[in-house]
């Protein structure tokens, strides 16, 4: 029994591996939007409704992966030890992440992982799809630490704050990446920019960035935030015009813009 439950296991991710490598090698080749789902299973020689067995939509054949890590975060800090804060447990947890050099950490060479990073990069609305798992990751984390009996408010401030510089130390490290550089070049940089970054948050923005001399001349604002020449709508206006124009659609259209007519 024990020996056929394991063959059962060793198939069923042999065939996740080869639906997973087969779609992105697709995906990378022909563009995500250009590639159904029946031809990813036609190309593995597989049936749709495997595909779908394995992979419930078409995203999750790409970021997928993501949705099992958007608790990460709320676990961390809802197991930090006595005395610790949510900032420092996320920064422990982060650092020890990136010295596995751990996929969530945008620290891997692993030829899948770059290519799910170039399709995330070349296709907007997986963008938002992982934008969206990003959000998720920040409100676990913010109903953790409401449950703990902190203020909505402030759960919520904290909760966007840790996620959204774990997620900028992230992008830098994968933009890193896939321009090319080592790996363990990264890793050192990654760790100085992580401790910088997470002691931001420790002790606060402060006078960090005062200016010290008068704004640009050019930086004029009226107070309700417009710019002094700015004019609402002036510029909307003109550019539609200037599509229209740009293309007449009826006789009338074309009266108006042939000055010979």
């Amino acid at each position: 029994m024990e020996r056929r439950a394991g063959l059962r296991e060793r198939k069923k991710n042999a065939t996740w591996e080869l639906l997973k490598a087969t779609s992105l090698e697709l995906f990378t080749e022909r563009g995500y939007d250009n590639v159904s789902v029946a031809e990813v299973a036609a190309v593995a020689e597989v049936s749709k409704a495997t595909v779908f067995n394995y992979f419930p939509t078409k995203e999750d054949l790409v970021i997928g992966g993501m949705r099992h890590h958007t608790g990460d975060a709320a676990r961390v800090v809802r197991e930090r030890r006595r005395g610790q804060t949510p900032h420092a447990a996320l920064r422990e947890h982060y650092l020890h992440l990136l010295e596995r050099g751990a996929p969530q950490t945008g620290l891997s060479d692993n030829p899948m992982f770059l290519k799910v990073q170039g399709l995330l990069a070349s296709t907007p609305s997986l963008m938002v799809s992982a934008m969206d798992y990003r959000r998720r990751s920040a409100v676990e984390l913010a109903e953790g630490l409401i449950e703990e009996g902190n203020p909505a408010l402030t759960a919520r401030l904290v909760a966007s704050q840790l996620m959204h510089t774990q997620y900028i130390l992230v992008e830098v490290n994968v933009h890193r990446v896939l321009s090319g550089d080592p790996i363990e070049e990264i890793r050192a940089a990654a760790v100085t920019a992580a401790e910088h970054a997470f002691g931001l948050l420790e002790n606060g923005i402060g006078d960090l960035m005062r200016r010290e001399g008068d704004p640009p001349a050019d930086a004029a604002f009226t107070a309700d935030g417009c710019r002094v020449d700015y004019t609402p709508g002036e510029t909307e206006a003109r550019e539609a015009a200037e599509r229209v124009l740009a293309e007449p659609t009826d006789e009338m259209l074309k009266a108006l813009t042939d000055p010979p007519r």
